[in-house]
């Protein structure tokens, strides 16, 4: 089983467009209403892949009520911590050309009582958990350590800890030694405090996070493929895409992949770079299914491309 943590989760609401006319009635072609927030997709995933998962997070008001109502009719389990806030919103826009403009509310600000009810919830949940995915920013009230504390209460009930967050909370966390991080290029050059121009520069600043704590380093870097550093070596993987039609939660169902696989080597990075990659092709942030999977267009060398330039710089 794996357990997901999402601290603000979302409702989330995609609109696909021909293209974003700024100032004038854009008319979509397709929408369509999705539970949200990066734990709950990772948990979409697992699901997707018929796998047991059970995802704690706070829930409030009617957007709480439907997110609660959409991962039922799923398949996943869901441990609901109660709060006083309404659950937030969020809005995103796929142009025909794959460029993506999202609206993400702040959502609620937790009290003192409802943070320490949800870590007491992550705790009775997470008994029979192979893996704890702890994913996202953090809502208001939350302090940047608030994840670094989870990982010490599941790190002391023996649990396994993938993290996916960013910022304060990500360097606060790594003190604790979570068993992987996954960060995308920018959320790495953000934590190295330099910019990131190749492949090369991507695995430095991965070794930056180990040496901060982190044991390995699930590093999602768009369409340039993903790298996995861990204490047996650095791994570099990649998939052809014909056409990518949303973005949104790909790095969730790279995480879900991987974890699925083991959470560790080689085999699980070419699971999270198959899911990931599936993940793109389908509509809003539609997690894919076994059938979605084109594993045999995963390739993975330990040959790492260090001098390739990224698409998509980090500056």
């Amino acid at each position: 089983m794996i357990l997901t943590v999402t601290p603000n989760p979302s409702l989330d609401r995609t609109y696909e467009v021909p293209s974003l006319e700024h100032g004038e009635v854009n008319r979509a072609t397709a929408e369509r209403m999705d539970p949200g927030g990066k734990g709950v997709n990772v948990s979409r995933a697992v699901a997707a892949a018929g796998r047991r998962t059970v995802a704690v997070l706070p829930l409030g008001g009617a957007p709480g009520a439907l997110v609660a109502e959409l991962l039922d009719a799923q398949g996943i389990e869901v441990a609901p911590v109660p709060v006083a806030g309404a659950t937030r919103s969020n809005i995103a826009l796929a142009e025909a050309n794959g460029v993506l403009t999202k609206i993400n509310a702040p959502g609620p600000e937790l009290s003192d009582t409802e943070q320490e009810l949800l870590l007491e919830t992550v705790r009775t949940q997470s008994r029979d958990a192979d893996w704890i995915a702890c994913c996202g920013s953090l809502p208001r009230g939350l302090a940047p350590a608030w994840y670094a504390d989870l990982v010490a209460r599941a790190h002391a009930a023996g649990a396994r800890i993938a993290l996916d967050t960013s910022g304060p909370a990500l360097l606060a966390a790594l003190r604790e030694r979570p068993e992987v991080v996954k960060p995308n290029a920018e959320e790495l050059a953000e934590a190295v405090g330099r910019p990131l121009m190749t492949v090369g520069d991507a695995v430095k600043a991965a070794e930056e996070l180990r040496e901060m704590g982190a044991r390995a380093v699930l590093a999602s870097l768009g369409s340039d493929g993903q790298l996995l550093v861990d204490g047996e070596g650095t791994w570099y993987g990649n998939a052809r895409v014909d056409a990518v039609r949303s973005n949104v939660g790909a790095g969730d169902a790279s995480l879900a992949g991987f974890l699925i696989a083991g959470g560790s080597g080689p085999e699980a990075l070419a699971s999270a770079v198959a899911h990931g990659a599936a993940a793109v092709r389908l509509p809003g942030s539609v997690m894919p299914t076994p059938a979605d999977l084109y594993p045999a267009a995963v390739t993975i060398t330990a040959t790492v491309p260090v001098n390739r330039e990224l698409t998509e710089p980090v500056s």
